[in-house]
């Protein structure tokens, strides 16, 4: 059975995230896996799947043919011919997809995966990303014929061998979606990811005092918001957003310790609007208040008079 209300456009707002078992349905996964086309159920939505998350499922899409857009957790990806989508357990995603759009949909119970990759620590950390990326011709005609054979045997019921085949195709499957993630990863890095986190830095020193979000800071760049996410993660582990509150709280501190304008006026001048979310960044950042920071600095310089006053040595 499937549940109706979830369905609804990826743009629409939802009073909450609803977390199924598999798309729509209230029951976890009854089989050993899941394997079906996109347009299986895609097709009787008007090709759209609403924002939801699985609780115990860990999902791999394939795009033979056609094209759409991904919402994986707080990035959009479009998607194209031979495109790889990987959307680990609990992550929420909502996909929209051209009509007639060809390829698979493969679903494994957590447990399987985490067995499954229990000594493989570069293919967990890399599936443990959504993600959604282009595959060479020659790793998606391998995905290709894996996805045709398991979607066969899955509709094979009571075929000899058909648990064994399954749980070994959706193996494969999850092993050459890995390391094709791993490939992509490094790529970005090693092609490129440099370049652009310098030019993302030198672009942060001269922007950091304005309102921009990172996706301004992505399209200034000439990428995308995710691409930025990815490079900047694989450099310092933090995400774009965090290094910009970064530069602009040093910015703020210098601020506070050195002039005498009113924390409202400080956030103002860092492009915060509102004085209650500078104080909330700054607080999250710096560990304390504004106020306090000022506060703390002004009873150090004031010691550091008084010893200087009585003529302590420092």
């Amino acid at each position: 059975m499937y549940d109706s209300n979830i369905m609804r456009a990826p743009g629409s707002h939802a009073s909450s995230i609803h977390s199924y078992g598999l798309f729509g349905e209230a029951s976890q996964l009854p089989d050993v896996l899941h394997c079906e086309t996109i347009a299986a159920r895609s097709v009787l939505h008007s090709w759209e799947l609403a924002s939801h998350r699985h609780s115990r499922l860990h999902q791999l899409l394939l795009l033979r043919e056609g094209s759409g857009k991904a919402w994986l957790e707080s990035d959009s990806m479009a998607l194209g011919r031979h495109t790889l989508v990987n959307v680990p357990v609990g992550d929420v995603h909502a996909f929209s997809f051209s009509p007639g759009t060809q390829g698979w949909v493969l679903s494994l119970p957590d447990e399987l995966v985490a067995q499954q990759l229990a000594h493989e620590p570069m293919l967990r950390q890399s599936l443990a990303r959504a993600v959604a990326i282009p595959v060479k011709a020659v790793v998606a005609s391998q995905l290709i014929s894996l996805f045709t054979l398991l979607w066969k045997t899955y509709g094979d019921d009571g075929a000899s061998g058909r648990s064994l085949l399954l749980t070994g195709l959706g193996t494969a499957v999850l092993a050459l979606a890995g390391k094709a993630l791993v490939e992509a990863s490094s790529r970005d890095s090693d092609l490129g990811g440099s370049r652009v986190l310098r030019r993302f830095e030198a672009l942060l020193e001269r922007q950091f005092a304005s309102a921009w979000r990172v996706s301004d800071y992505a399209q200034a760049l000439g990428v995308t918001p995710a691409h930025l996410s990815r490079v900047a993660r694989g450099a310092t582990g933090l995400p774009v957003s965090r290094l910009v509150d970064a530069r602009r709280m040093r910015e703020a501190r210098r601020q506070l310790a050195y002039t005498t304008a009113s924390v409202a006026a400080v956030g103002e001048l860092l492009g915060y609007e509102d004085p209650a979310h500078f104080s909330k960044v700054f607080s999250r950042t710096c560990g304390c208040s504004p106020r306090a920071f000022r506060a703390s600095v002004t009873q150090l310089a004031g010691r550091s008079s008084q010893r200087s006053g009585s003529g302590e040595a420092t």
